[in-house]
């Protein structure tokens, strides 16, 4: 990734663009490289700009952003996606978004700071949740299961996700094919019963089934 953290925004309200712009340029480590008003564009945009992270809102006229977050991390496993909207975190939709691939879940009245703090998270790897949102996940998640038996290499997988690599980087430092990494993970989340890489990782913390020696990154 390179030095400035480089964001594509979507929001079909040109003011609220113009806010975020503002909020964004304002920092040194972060760059705006693109907007979109719709999902349709953001995809098309996504794909030739190949930002870091994106950042959208849920409500847009042709796609929703869950949607997005499902073609972009579908399409461009590289690419984070943070959720910014005004929809209570309570809402389904938080589930449906973590559970799509989104790494943050924002609301539009929240700090300036926590908006940054998110970005920064996702474009690092790791998950940013309220405190509220990430327990209705939880929720809806199975509960964690003393009997779930992972493999050794499957821990390893695990343990990756968790501190935030990608299947790349997974392959790399555990020096096995990229192929074989994705086929570990298509097992971790049968065995732990979830659906996204993201409620792995947080299955994996919240229910302790990793250390947290073997949590510190590397």
């Amino acid at each position: 990734m390179s030095a400035r953290i480089r964001i594509l925004l979507i929001d079909d309200h040109p003011v609220v663009r113009t806010g975020l712009r503002a909020v964004l340029e304002a920092e040194s480590d972060l760059e705006l490289v693109g907007e979109a008003e719709s999902g349709m564009r953001a995809v098309s945009l996504a794909h030739r700009l190949r930002p870091d992270v994106v950042l959208t809102d849920l409500l847009l006229p042709d796609m929703d952003g869950v949607a997005v977050t499902q073609r972009v991390r579908a399409e461009l496993p590289e690419t984070r996606v943070v959720i910014l909207t005004s929809m209570d975190e309570e809402d389904a939709s938080v589930v449906r978004a973590v559970q799509a691939g989104a790494m943050g879940y924002v609301l539009k009245s929240a700090n300036t700071a926590e908006l940054v703090q998110a970005i920064r998270s996702a474009a690092d790897g790791q998950v940013h949740l309220s405190a509220r949102a990430a327990a209705r996940l939880i929720q809806e998640m199975r509960s964690p299961k003393n009997e779930v038996a992972l493999t050794d290499r499957e821990r390893e997988v695990l343990r990756g996700l968790a501190i935030g690599r990608t299947n790349k980087e997974i392959a790399r430092s555990l020096d096995i094919a990229l192929t074989t990494v994705k086929s570990h993970v298509r097992s971790i989340l049968d065995k732990l019963g979830v659906d996204s890489r993201t409620q792995a990782a947080l299955y994996a913390v919240r229910s302790q089934l990793l250390s947290p020696e073997e949590l510190q990154a590397a």
